[in-house]
C-alpha cells in the first residue's frame, strides 16, 4: 500500500483485525517509519498485543523490547466521549459556552449514548492524527463489519443530521431571540415532555441554545474527514480468515464498501492452517502406533484443501488486490516479539 498516509483494517469478527493492525504499524516502524496503530474497539487486544498495559485516548510510544528501530511506533486507544470533548472545546466560540455544553446533561448522555457518536469521534480521531506532523502512517483498527461500514459513513451522518429538519427546528430559539417557536417545534418538544419530563426539554433546549454557531466547524471538520476516507490517502486492508462463514461476511463487506467510494487495496488471509509433505503408502501404517497420527495428518490435509478453496474464492473476487497469508501461531500474539512473527509474513503491505 505504498504512498498511503492512512490504512483502515476492516473485516469479519474474530480474524484477527487487531493484531493485522498492530502487525502493520510495528512493520512500518522496523523499516524507518513513524506510525501510529488507533482501535476503536473498546477491549483491550491491541494494549495487549503490544505488551503494554493501558493505552488511552493520547498518542503512546511503544518502546521495542531490544535494540531499536529505524522508525517508531506509537499506539492510541480510542476514548469517544474524551475526543468529544475535544471537538466541543476546539469549536466553542469561547471557553465560557465549551463549559456550559460539557456540564449540560444532554450533552453527556448524548457524548456516551448516541448512535455513532463513537464512529464519528474514530473518524475524527483518524483525521486528529493524520494532520499530526510525528505521524507518518494511521493504521486504524475498526469493529466488526457492520461498524466498519458505520465508520466509513459517519462523517456524512453528521452533516445529514445539522441538516434534519428537527435539528434546525430545535436551533430555531437561538437565531430567533425571542421569535416564537413554530407549530412543529412546539409539539415535538410537548411529546417529548409527557414521555421523558419537562426537565429533559428544558435540558435538550439549554443544549441547542448552547450550540449555536458551532455548527459549522462540525460541518467542515465532516466534509474534511469524509474527504480523507475516499481519498488516495487512505487504503482499506480487508482481513479475513479462511473459513467459508467468514469470507461470506468478507465479501458481502467488500460489495459495500465499494459501495460507499473505498479504495480496496490489500488482504491478508490471518490463521492459516500449516501445510505438510504428505506421507507414501500411508495404509501401511494404518494399524501401528504412528496410525492416529498419520490419520491426523489426513484431516489437516483437508482443512488445508478446504481453506485453499476459500482463499480461491476471494482471489477471484479481487482479482486485483495484493494478498498476504499468516499461517495459525504456535503461540498467542501476545507481546512485541510474537507481534513481530506477524509482522514478517505482512512483508511489503507496510511499505
Amino acid at each position: 500500500m505504498s504512498g498511503a498516509r492512512v490504512v483502515v483494517c476492516v473485516g469479519p469478527g474474530g480474524v484477527g483485525k487487531t493484531t493485522a493492525a498492530a502487525a502493520l504499524a510495528l512493520q512500518a516502524a522496523r523499516s524507518g517509519l513513524k506510525a501510529c496503530v488507533v482501535t476503536i474497539d473498546p477491549a483491550r487486544r491491541l494494549a495487549d498485543a503490544l505488551g503494554v498495559d493501558t493505552l488511552g485516548n493520547e498518542p503512546h510510544l511503544v518502546s521495542p523490547p531490544t535494540g531499536d528501530w529505524p522508525g517508531q511506533l506509537w499506539a492510541v486507544m480510542l476514548d469517544a466521549q474524551g475526543t468529544f470533548d475535544q471537538l466541543v472545546s476546539r469549536y466553542a466560540t469561547s471557553p465560557s459556552q465549551a463549559d456550559a455544553i460539557l456540564r449540560n446533561r444532554l450533552y453527556r448522555n448524548l457524548a456516551g449514548a448516541l448512535s455513532g457518536t463513537q464512529e464519528y469521534m474514530a473518524v475524527e480521531k483518524l483525521y486528529e492524527l493524520q494532520q499530526d506532523p510525528r505521524f507518518d502512517l494511521v493504521v486504524v483498527d475498526t469493529p466488526p463489519a457492520q461498524h466498519a461500514l458505520d465508520f466509513l459513513e459517519a462523517p456524512a451522518h453528521l452533516v445529514r443530521m445539522l441538516d434534519n429538519r428537527v435539528f434546525r427546528l430545535l436551533m430555531t430559539p437561538t437565531r430567533a431571540g425571542v421569535r416564537v417557536l413554530e407549530m412543529g417545534a412546539h409539539l415535538m418538544l410537548r411529546t417529548i415532555a409527557k414521555v421523558a419530563g419537562g426537565q429533559v426539554v428544558a435540558d435538550t433546549l439549554e443544549f441547542f441554545s448552547q450550540f449555536d454557531g458551532m455548527e459549522a466547524g462540525f460541518r467542515a471538520r465532516a466534509d474534511r474527514a469524509n474527504e480523507l476516507l475516499r481519498s488516495g490517502q487512505t487504503s482499506f486492508l480487508l482481513v479475513c480468515s479462511p473459513r467459508v462463514d467468514a469470507v461470506d461476511e468478507a465479501l458481502h463487506l467488500v460489495v459495500r464498501l465499494k459501495g460507499a467510494g473505498a479504495s480496496l487495496n490489500a488482504v491478508v488471509i490471518n490463521r492459516s492452517y500449516p501445510r505438510f509433505a504428505p506421507i507414501a503408502d500411508p495404509a501401511r501404517f494404518a494399524s501401528s502406533a504412528l496410525g492416529p497420527l498419520v490419520a491426523n495428518l489426513d484431516e489437516l490435509a483437508q482443512v488445508a484443501a478446504s481453506e485453499d478453496e476459500q482463499v480461491a474464492r476471494v482471489a477471484g473476487a479481487l482479482p486485483d488486490v495484493r494478498f498476504a497469508r499468516v499461517p495459525l501461531l504456535a503461540r498467542e500474539v501476545c507481546d512485541i516479539a510474537s507481534l513481530a512473527e506477524v509482522a514478517s509474513y505482512l512483508g511489503e503491505q507496510a511499505e
